[in-house]
C-alpha cells in the first residue's frame, strides 16, 4: 500500500518547526500566545487545497477538518488530533532543523553551540536508529518535535486518503489544539463542532509506542503570607514570607516523591514555580500519580509541611489551593477495549512491535477521554522533548503515518 508512496512528513515537519508557536503559561488569553495561530493558518491552507472543503480555525486557535467516509458501512467516527505548541521551558524562536542523513550511531554534536551534544549515552534510543535519517535542532532552540511530528503525521495521513480515494475508511475528524504544553488544550474546544466518537492524539515517542494509561494531576498553589515591617526595626514584628517558603520546601524529601528521583509507576510532588517578597510568597507545585486516590495522600503530606511551617513561623498564614489538572484516561479507556485493540493492530500491521507503555505525563487525550472522546496516544518518534536535545527520526514519523492510515482502515474493516 506504501510502496509507491512518496511521504511528505519530513517536508512538512521541517516547515512546521521554524515557525515559532511556544505557549505561555503565564497568559491569560486563549490561545495564550497568538503566535500559535500562524501556524494554524497555514494548516488550514494546506488542507483546503488537498481539496478538505471544511478547514477551519476557530477564534481559540482550534483548527477543525473532516476526510468525509468513502464506505457504505456505517463506521464510528475517529478523530486524529496533535497540538501546534510548543513547551515554555525552552525557547522555540527561530527553530534551524538540521537532518543527519544515514545516521551512524555516533553522538550528534549541535552545530551552534557546541556544548550541546546529544549522545548516545544519555539517549539510548538514538543509537537503534543506524541508517535512519535523523532530525535535530541546531543547538539553540528546541526543535519543536513535540508535537509537530504529530501535525506533520496527521497532514501527511490525510494526504494518503485524499491521493487513495480506493481505499475505505469512515468519517475521519482532525483537531489541532493550541497550549497543550501549559495544560489548557482542550478548555474550549467543541466537541460538539468535532463530531468524533473515539479519538487518537499523536504526541508519543519511540516507534510502536502506545499509551492509554496515564498520570492523574493536580496542581496546587500555597499562599504564604507574612508580616511586614522596616528591616531596621523588624525585631519580633516582621515575619518573612520568603524564609518560610524556604522553610516548606526544605520539608520536601531529598531523595522520594520528585522527578528526579521517581520512575515507572512512582508518583511525585514537584515545585515549579515560586515568587515573593518578604510579605508575600508563593509556590506552586504539580503532584503526580497513576493512582488518582495517591493525589489526596500528597495534598495531605503537603498540608503537614504547612503546619510544620506555619508552628516555624509563628504569625505567617498560609493557604492551599488545589486544581483538578486531569486523570489517568485509563479510567475510560477500559470501558471501551477496541479502541486500544484497534490501535495495537494498525502499529503491528505497519510493520512494528507495539510497545504498550504508560505515559509519565498527560496528553489532550487525558481530558479529551473524561469529557466523552475515548483518546489514547500514538508514536509520533518525537524524542528528548522540552529542551535543545529534542530529535524525531524520519523513519519513525513515516512509520506513524502507515499506523493511523491502517487504524482507519481497520476501523472500516470491523464495523
Amino acid at each position: 500500500m506504501f510502496q509507491n508512496y512518496i511521504f511528505t512528513v519530513a517536508d512538512r515537519f521541517l516547515k512546521y518547526v521554524q515557525v515559532d508557536t511556544q505557549s505561555d503559561p503565564h497568559s491569560t488569553d486563549f490561545p495564550s500566545t497568538a503566535k500559535q495561530k500562524a501556524l494554524s493558518r497555514i494548516l488550514v491552507e494546506e488542507l483546503l487545497a488537498m481539496g478538505i472543503a471544511d478547514a477551519s480555525l476557530d477564534e481559540h486557535g482550534y483548527v477543525y477538518a473532516t476526510i468525509p467516509s468513502n464506505t457504505n458501512k456505517k463506521v464510528p467516527v475517529i478523530c486524529f488530533c496533535s497540538h501546534v505548541d510548543t513547551s515554555p521551558d525552552c525557547s522555540g524562536a527561530g527553530v534551524k532543523p538540521l537532518i543527519h542523513k544515514n545516521y551512524q550511531g555516533e553522538d550528534i554534536v549541535l552545530p551552534h553551540d557546541t556544548q550541546q551534544v546529544i549522545s548516545i549515552n544519555d539517549h539510548p534510543y538514538l543509537s537503534s536508529r543506524k541508517g535512519e535519517d535523523i532530525i535535530t535542532a541546531s543547538g539553540t532552540t528546541l526543535l519543536g518535535a513535540d508535537d509537530k511530528s504529530g501535525v506533520a503525521v496527521i497532514m501527511d495521513m490525510a494526504n494518503f486518503f485524499l491521493n487513495h480515494p480506493e481505499i475505505k475508511h469512515g468519517t475521519i475528524k482532525i483537531l489541532f489544539t493550541p497550549d497543550e504544553e501549559i495544560g489548557r488544550g482542550v478548555d474550549k474546544v467543541d466537541l460538539k463542532r468535532l463530531g468524533a466518537d473515539f479519538g487518537y492524539t499523536l504526541d508519543g515517542s519511540e516507534r510502536g509506542a502506545f499509551e492509554d494509561e496515564t498520570f492523574s494531576a493536580d496542581s496546587v498553589t500555597i499562599t504564604i503570607t507574612g508580616v511586614s515591617a522596616h528591616p531596621g526595626y523588624g525585631k519580633n514584628k516582621l515575619v518573612n514570607a520568603i524564609k518560610a517558603a524556604g522553610a516548606l520546601l526544605e520539608c520536601l524529601p531529598a531523595h522520594a516523591l520528585s522527578p528526579e528521583t521517581t520512575e515507572n509507576r512512582e508518583g511525585f510532588v514537584h515545585p515549579v514555580y515560586i515568587n515573593g517578597i518578604a510579605e508575600k510568597a508563593t509556590l506552586q507545585f504539580i503532584i503526580r500519580d497513576f493512582v488518582t486516590a495517591k493525589l489526596y495522600e500528597y495534598e495531605v503530606l503537603l498540608q503537614q509541611y504547612i503546619d510544620e511551617t506555619i508552628k516555624k513561623f509563628p504569625g505567617v498564614t498560609i493557604a492551599m489551593e488545589v486544581k483538578e489538572q486531569y486523570r489517568n484516561m485509563k479510567e475510560v479507556l477500559d470501558q471501551y477495549p477496541q479502541v486500544s485493540e484497534y490501535a495495537l493492530e494498525a502499529i503491528s500491521r505497519s510493520g512494528v512491535q507495539p510497545v504498550r507503555t504508560s505515559a509519565r505525563g498527560g496528553t489532550d487525550g487525558s481530558r479529551l477521554s473524561f469529557m466523552g472522546l475515548p483518546c489514547p496516544n500514538i508514536f509520533t518518534g518525537e524524542m528528548a522533548f522540552h529542551g535543545k536535545h529534542e530529535y524525531v527520526s524520519i523513519q519513525d514519523m513515516q512509520k506513524s503515518v502507515e499506523t493511523i492510515v491502517h487504524l482507519a482502515i481497520i476501523w472500516e474493516e470491523k464495523s
